[in-house]
């Protein structure tokens, strides 16, 4: 028997507030400015770094990511209701529900209010931990915003969805190292950046592709159709894989050679090989897989960085 939309009870209004904020992918992306303090400081930072920066980590891409639902609000309600609600199934980013605002889950006085208050906490905690990371805060706020905003203009929104993602990486750089090296700094911005564009926005957009095209946005997968946009998203990560071996030498850690050993590999199963077969293959099934399993690099990194510097 096959239960009609009414009947079925909409999730706990805590995992809606989760949904909103994609908390199971924020908490894989607080792997990123762990691991840029590790292969900064080659050791574990002080336990007082430790706690303020989870805490701040975490308000921070909770704030961030629901953010980008109550911009999007009136487009995600609009697309909802010219082209339907997409099936989440297999999704990261929808695990709980996808879009709960646009689909009157939450209101978007309660989706306001949410992100206000944790952005507060990540401000205040970038604040305490180095007045630069609030700064870094404010502005990865403000470029998620304009990438919002951008989405019915260009498809260069995906470049400023790259900085965004290297933002939280770069703020706990300046967390435990004020005075960081430029060489390090640009490497590691580079790195983060590429890998965004490849691993997550341009994946994510094709499996939107349909609807953003009736909704008339620009994103990559509509300017460019698949076989552009597999080709952007296999160069991307590539050079996201040889940058992460380049990192060996610009970082002041003293890297073992666990780390060649772990992060090729890594670099290779994570992103390259779906990228690959995204290639070959073009469909938005392998998109969506490619988006899940390079998700998962951070953390992969993480383990990589943390057992090449500190066993």
């Amino acid at each position: 028997m096959e239960l009609s939309a009414s009947t079925i009870s909409p999730p706990p209004r805590i995992k809606l507030f989760m949904a909103l904020s994609r908390t199971p992918h924020g908490l894989l992306d607080m792997a990123t400015p762990a691991l840029a303090a590790l292969l900064w400081l080659g050791s574990i930072p002080p336990v007082h770094v430790i706690v303020i920066g989870l805490v701040t980590a975490f308000a921070g891409y909770t704030a961030v990511y629901a953010l980008n639902d109550v911009v999007d609000f009136r487009t995600d309600r609009a697309k909802i209701r010219e082209c339907g609600l997409k099936c989440s199934a297999g999704d990261l980013d929808a695990i709980y529900a996808r879009h709960p605002m646009a689909q009157g889950l939450l209101s978007l006085r309660d989706g306001v209010l949410w992100t206000a208050a944790w952005g507060t906490i990540a401000l205040l905690g970038a604040w305490a931990l180095n007045p630069a990371c609030a700064v870094i805060f404010v502005l990865g706020s403000v470029a998620e915003a304009v990438y919002c905003f951008m989405l019915r203009f260009s498809w260069m929104r995906a470049l400023v969805s790259g900085g965004v993602k290297s933002a939280g990486g770069l703020a706990a750089i300046y967390a435990v190292a004020p005075n960081s090296s430029a060489p390090f700094l640009i490497g590691f911005f580079l790195w983060f950046f590429f890998w965004e564009i490849g691993g997550q926005n341009v994946p994510n957009d094709w499996s939107d592709m349909q609807e953003d095209m009736r909704m008339g946005a620009e994103t990559i997968p509509v300017k460019f159709g698949p076989q552009g946009s597999a080709r952007i998203i296999l160069s991307s990560l590539s050079i996201a894989v040889v940058i992460s071996v380049a990192l060996f030498w610009l970082t002041p850690a003293r890297l073992s050679a666990l780390y060649f050993a772990a992060a090729i590999p890594a670099g290779i199963f994570l992103l390259l090989l779906p990228a690959w077969r995204l290639y070959a293959q073009r469909s938005t099934g392998l998109a969506s897989a490619l988006f899940n399993r390079a998700s998962y690099y951070p953390v992969a990194m993480f383990i990589v960085i943390f057992f090449s510097t500190v066993i």
